[in-house]
């Protein structure tokens, strides 16, 4: 298995990413291409930089790679935020893809954390 795959954060992203294209296939068809693809590209960005970040040797280009999942992640909350204020998501459904995004957040910030600090202990002089 992958390294990425045995992390917490890429697994909640990955079930997010999964459950939101499911999600945005129940959108209209004249926003198939306008929400629905920023939500797809959005929620794809977030397993994608999980994984790409985790295949890097330094800790600051893999800090950079989770950056960036964690601002696609805002992306898709904010899009599903949308989805449901104008009737596209049932609250019902919106609750669960919310759901999911909050724990693909703190996984994300747990391992974001994880980073920063091996990180701040590899450059603290001695």
């Amino acid at each position: 298995m992958p390294l990425h795959q045995k992390l917490k954060a890429w697994q909640h992203a990955q079930r997010l990413a999964v459950e939101c294209v499911k999600a945005a296939r129940g959108f209209p068809d004249y926003e198939q291409e306008a929400l629905g693809d920023q939500l797809r590209r959005a929620c794809y960005s977030v397993p994608l930089n999980i994984a790409e970040g985790s295949t890097r040797r330094g800790t600051r280009e893999h800090r950079r790679y989770l950056d960036t999942a964690w601002s696609s992640l805002a992306e898709v909350q904010t899009a599903l935020e949308i989805a449901r204020d104008v009737g596209y998501l049932e609250p019902a459904d919106y609750g669960r893809l919310e759901a999911l995004a909050v724990e693909t957040s703190k996984t994300l910030y747990g391992l974001l954390r994880k980073i920063s600090d091996s990180s701040a202990r590899l450059s603290t002089p001695r």
